[in-house]
Order: structure tokens, then sequence, then C-alpha cells
């Protein structure tokens, strides 16, 4: 991984710019792809108020249900075929990212979601994992992929503020701790703005979770930032509404 700035941009929140290399992205586009290809590929999930999301989704380890909220080995809510398994060395990636803020992760899902130029999602919080793993702060890891999305990080209630951050080709973004439940979302995508050599039209992310603690882990979940490699220089900064 690239030695890049780690930013604190919230308590327990860390942008990591650069986190993968251009090499890394495409061994992980390529693994994305040959998993789409399969009979569980991507697909447009309906939520439950009717509508079609914004953007396309395949769910690696367990399926996440937009009609139930919740997890499932099958895609009960669209064609009942079986989660495709998350593969380790995709998991490892999420293990690395969350180890340069200083947590601890044992992901077994990845909700990868696939955007068009017309893309967005709106505010939510990622509260559909098990009571164990939200209470100690297990942290949501994302990698992107592509073109900049225009992502929004506000506080624990809907209503409180967000603020803009541009996650480019190759960054990671890690939440947990005491940022584990906030709202976030995507307003928007930079058509073309992702390197050519991708080869990507539009942006990927993968997000990973773990859903549930098997047993008492420690301080998974806690911030242990003395403990962050030295290669990454940790700095916080203030969030700004009109960053990008």
């Amino acid at each position: 991984m690239n030695a890049q700035e780690t930013v604190e941009v919230a308590p327990g929140a860390f942008h990591l710019p650069g986190f993968l290399p251009e090499p890394d992205q495409r061994r992980v586009l390529a693994a994305v792809e040959a998993i789409a290809a399969g009979p569980a590929g991507f697909y447009r999930p309906r939520v439950r108020g009717g509508g079609m999301m914004h953007c396309d989704m395949l769910c690696l380890g367990r399926h996440w249900n937009a009609m139930t909220y919740t997890y499932e080995p099958v895609r009960a809510d669209y064609d009942d075929r079986p989660a495709p398994p998350l593969p380790a060395d995709l998991a490892r990636l999420a293990e690395s990212a969350a180890a340069v803020a200083g947590y601890g992760l044992a992901p077994d899902i990845c909700l990868v979601n696939r955007y068009g130029r017309d893309g967005r999602m709106g505010l939510h919080q990622d509260k559909d994992e098990d009571a164990s793993a939200l209470e100690a702060g297990v942290p949501v890891v994302s990698l992107s992929l592509g073109d900049t999305a225009r992502f929004l990080l506000g506080g624990l209630r809907r209503r409180e503020p967000a603020a803009a951050i541009a996650l480019r080709s190759g960054d990671a973004f890690v939440m947990g701790g005491p940022s584990r439940l906030r709202y976030h979302g995507v307003a928007r995508i930079f058509a073309g703005s992702g390197p050519a050599a991708l080869g990507l039209d539009g942006r990927i992310s993968l997000t990973y979770r773990q859903f549930a603690l098997a047993r008492p882990r420690g301080r998974v979940g806690s911030l242990r930032s003395r403990e962050a490699p030295q290669s990454h220089a940790l700095r916080r900064r203030l969030l700004d509404p009109h960053e990008c």
C-alpha cells in the first residue's frame, strides 16, 4: 500500500488518500468484474419505499436486503441466488486500511456499489450489523475505484451538517469508534475524473463490514492511533462543507 498521509477528519473517521496504488486498483477491479460476471452479479436494488437506488449493487459474504434492511445468505429481494463469497485477498485490503487507522477488523461482508455519471446515495447510517459490532465501534472501511465522488460525512443525527470530502480512485475511508454510526452518502460523481489506465467508466466502491463479534476481541473497534504504521503521518483536519 502507498505510504500516504492519513487524515482524521472527525473523531474515529479517517481518510487514507492514495491507499491503493494503480496496479492494486487494477487487480481489485479485475476481481470484482470476474465475480460480477457470475450468476449473482450487479443488480439495481429497489428499496422498501418502492423507489430504485441510484447505483447497482453486488454483495459479497452476505446479501443486504434493500427491502428489509437485513443481511441474509441469498438475494431474497431479487432472484434468490446465494451471495458470492468474499475473497480473502479482497478482505485483507480492508484489514490493512483499518489497521492504518488504528482499528482491528475481520470483514465478512462487502457491499460493492457501481455508480454511473448520475449515481448518488442519500445520507444514511450503516446500522444493520449485529449489535455486538455496532456497540464495539468495529469500523466500516470503503475503497474507491474510478471516478471521484463527492462523499458526504454528517453527524450522528440526520439533521446535523454534512461535510464534503473528495474520494478519488485508490482512496480508502474508515469510520469506526465514535464515528461508526455517522450519517454519510454520495452527492455526486465527477464523470471522466478517474485514471484512464484503469479503464473504468464511472465509480465502484467496496464497503466492508464485520457483521458480529464472534467472541470478545479485546480492543477491536477501539482506536489505537499510537500503533498505526509510522509511514502514515496522522493529522487532524477541520471538516469543510465546501471542500469539493
